[in-house]
């Protein structure tokens, strides 16, 4: 009994090779095509985890911020209170629980900004008035109210006095 491959309905085993050729090509394009989506999804997915959480870090950062300048209040009452201790008993005590809260918050990246002796920087100092004396103009002699960074950045400028150079042989008449 031969094999019939040549009746109505029946294909020619070479047509039904380039049919399956063409099938298999086909379906090879459309993975190829989902794997480009999928590896475009999976970028796009890394990228959004990444920004989250940068933005996770960032909200984080701008609340200790926000903590540390409400602290930074009582940390100047401790610093304007201790001088006034001195005399009484109690004055270590509050001297260490000062120094603990000043620990814990160089602990988060709080810096003081060191100022006298220096060049007024509108970015770290801001003047609050002059005094007539013969160091150069512009340096700092006096810190009135003491700034902060929080890692690398100003959270609280320093309040200064700056010196204003007054020459001894300016503004005379001789002769």
């Amino acid at each position: 009994m031969a094999a019939d491959h040549g009746g109505p309905g029946k294909t020619k085993p070479a047509e039904e090779i380039e049919q399956l050729k063409k099938k298999l090509s086909e379906q090879t394009i459309l993975a190829e095509e989902r794997l480009e989506r999928l590896k475009y999804l999976q970028a796009e997915f890394d990228n959004f985890r990444k920004w989250s959480e940068k933005e996770k870090g960032s909200v984080i950062a701008r609340a200790n911020e926000n903590l540390i300048k409400d602290l930074l209040v009582i940390l100047d009452d401790f610093e304007q209170s201790l001088p006034s201790l001195e005399d009484e008993k109690n004055r270590e005590g509050v001297r260490m629980v000062y120094q603990k809260m000043v620990k814990i918050l160089s602990d988060y990246g709080l810096e003081p900004i060191e100022c006298i002796g220096k060049k007024s920087d509108p970015l770290l100092h801001e003047v609050i008035c002059r005094k007539q004396c013969t160091d150069e103009s512009g340096t700092i002699v006096e810190e009135i109210g003491k700034g902060y960074s929080l890692k690398s950045k100003v959270i609280r400028p320093s309040k200064v006095m700056v010196a204003e150079n007054v020459s001894k042989g300016k503004g005379e008449k001789n002769g």
